[in-house]
């Protein structure tokens, strides 16, 4: 976290409306890392985590406190909704991506098929972290047909924990900026996990923290030229 606040945030206007009111210093981080973590500390009881299932289920709904405590650190300076949302993703991002160029990593050695290495890649991460057994941890449905993997979700407990906390505590953006971080990294992700040099390896109609009912994700191996459906 700290080493991706760094990242994104050192230089950074504090408000793109108001240039004159300068940018993100290293004082400015360390602040806003302590507020973070105390946010964190205060969020903790709320994640409810020893009911959950696995290690692996209460890791990201651990994650998904972090990424709301540190959207709410961010409102706490007066940083709008929009960027604070926009500064979030981009710190969240930062982490899911070194997670994923992890977990793919020893894939990327054994095959050179990018439909291949999608599937062997998300069926690891179902074992961990994503394991599912069901509410209240992840539900999930997956399989394959051709080069394509399909992972249809019906309960995700990061969602959960979000929508929760917004139903008990006010709404202030925080399903939203867990949308628009989490929620929008499975096109990059899918990318990522590919190289190829592709873009376009992942389409999704539904989205429960859109409200929908499933996550009917596709994760594509092979990406027709010029095909960039960016879905929901």
């Amino acid at each position: 976290m700290r080493r991706s606040a760094r990242q994104i945030l050192k230089g950074r206007l504090l408000d793109p409306n108001a240039p004159k009111r300068g940018r993100w210093l290293e004082s400015d981080i360390k602040d806003y890392l302590a507020a973070t973590w105390k946010r964190v500390d205060d969020l903790l009881p709320e994640a409810d985590l020893d009911a959950l299932p696995s290690i692996g289920n209460r890791q990201m709904v651990f994650l998904a406190l972090v990424t709301t405590a540190s959207y709410r650190a961010l409102l706490d300076r007066g940083v709008a909704r929009d960027y604070a949302r926009l500064l979030c993703a981009d710190m969240g991002w930062k982490i899911y991506s070194w997670m994923l160029q992890t977990a793919s990593l020893p894939f990327l050695l054994i095959t050179r098929d990018s439909g291949r290495r999608i599937e062997y890649v998300l069926r690891t991460l179902m074992i961990f972290p994503f394991n599912a057994q069901g509410k209240p941890g992840y539900e999930v449905s997956a399989w394959s047909e051709g080069n394509d993997t399909y992972t249809y979700w019906t309960h995700c407990p990061p969602q959960t924990f979000v929508r929760r906390l917004v139903e008990c505590q006010g709404d202030h953006g925080e399903l939203e900026a867990f949308y628009n971080s989490w929620c929008q990294y499975d096109w990059p992700g899918a990318d990522l996990i590919a190289r190829d040099g592709h873009r376009g390896h992942y389409t999704r109609t539904q989205t429960l923290s859109q409200g929908d009912p499933v996550c009917d994700m596709c994760w594509r191996g092979c990406v027709p030229p010029g095909d960039n459906d960016l879905g929901k």
